[in-house]
């Protein structure tokens, strides 16, 4: 093997590196350019949603609406301003060619993200079509709260000892979902136990004087009491109320006191049996 053989060019090596630099310190202006292009369009996405949620701010209807429309809005012109960033950076750059690379690998990422996707368009979907909104109370499987925040991934539902669930869309749109605040008063009841030789026609009528004057308790709908079993020791009566407005807070508060009320007369009943009892016994004796 000769020298000649071994000669090595270093100036032709570094030629291209050069030339790779040249090309890169001349598109630099370019480059900041595009920069500074997609800056002001993600500006301008953010303007836009933020005066979307802002118009529809003042009507509770339609606040969902301008949720979607905000961020539709909002991810239309950021990728506008990427595609219009690419345009200016890169030379001979065309959308069709973004489209082209988008085509050929879209069986990939239909795989790698379906279930972005799919949480997305869910969430879109509820947000259109409204079974619940922002401040409902809902209850889906085991998770039961106040929806804090409906995203485009997923839900925020706060629950009612403070802890915070986020829910996949997807899960909600699919699964059954219980919405606690979708009127305007919600009815409660509760089976209360009498004994067998009780007046049914008496307790029905004292049971609803107790309940009538509570302030947890509407006058309309009106509370009612039925008589739904019995058994050889003792009656089953069922008292049913109607609160306002229908949320967990306001649920509790009206049990416990419509339950202590009850409990109270039911005492003073056995007592007012128990007495003439009582002295009849001590007048045999």
């Amino acid at each position: 093997m000769t020298g000649e053989g071994m000669n090595f060019d270093f100036g032709q090596a570094t030629q291209g590196v050069h030339q790779l630099a040249a090309s890169f310190t001349e598109r630099l202006p370019y480059m900041a350019i595009a920069v500074a292009v997609f800056i002001i369009f993600y500006i301008a996405a953010v303007v836009l949603k933020k005066v979307a949620l802002t118009v529809v701010a003042r009507t509770n209807r339609h606040r969902s609406v301008g949720i979607v429309l905000g961020r539709l809005g909002q991810g239309v012109l950021v990728l506008l301003g990427l595609l219009v960033a690419l345009v200016i950076a890169v030379p001979g750059f065309t959308p069709g060619q973004l489209v082209s690379v988008l085509g050929l690998s879209s069986v990939a990422i239909g795989f790698a993200f379906r279930d972005i996707l799919q949480n997305f368009l869910s969430g879109i979907l509820l947000l259109l079509s409204e079974p619940f909104r922002i401040g409902d109370q809902i209850k889906s499987g085991d998770f039961e709260g106040t929806v804090s925040n409906i995203e485009t991934r997923a839900t925020f539902i706060t629950t009612y000892d403070g802890r915070r669930i986020v829910v996949p869309n997807s899960m909600l749109f699919v699964n059954p979902v219980t919405v606690n605040t979708a009127g305007e008063r919600r009815r409660l009841e509760y089976d209360i136990k009498v004994p067998k030789d009780s007046d049914v026609a008496k307790m029905k009528h004292v049971l609803l004087r107790t309940i009538e004057p509570l302030p947890h308790v509407l006058r309309e709908p009106s509370p009612d009491v039925l008589f739904v079993g019995f058994s050889e020791s003792d009656l089953t009566l069922r008292l049913r109320w109607w609160i306002q407005p229908p949320r967990n807070y306001e649920l509790q508060r009206g049990v416990d006191s419509v339950l202590t009320h009850v409990r109270e007369t039911m005492q003073a009943l056995k007592k007012n049996a128990a007495a003439p009892k009582q002295a009849v016994e001590k007048e045999s004796a």
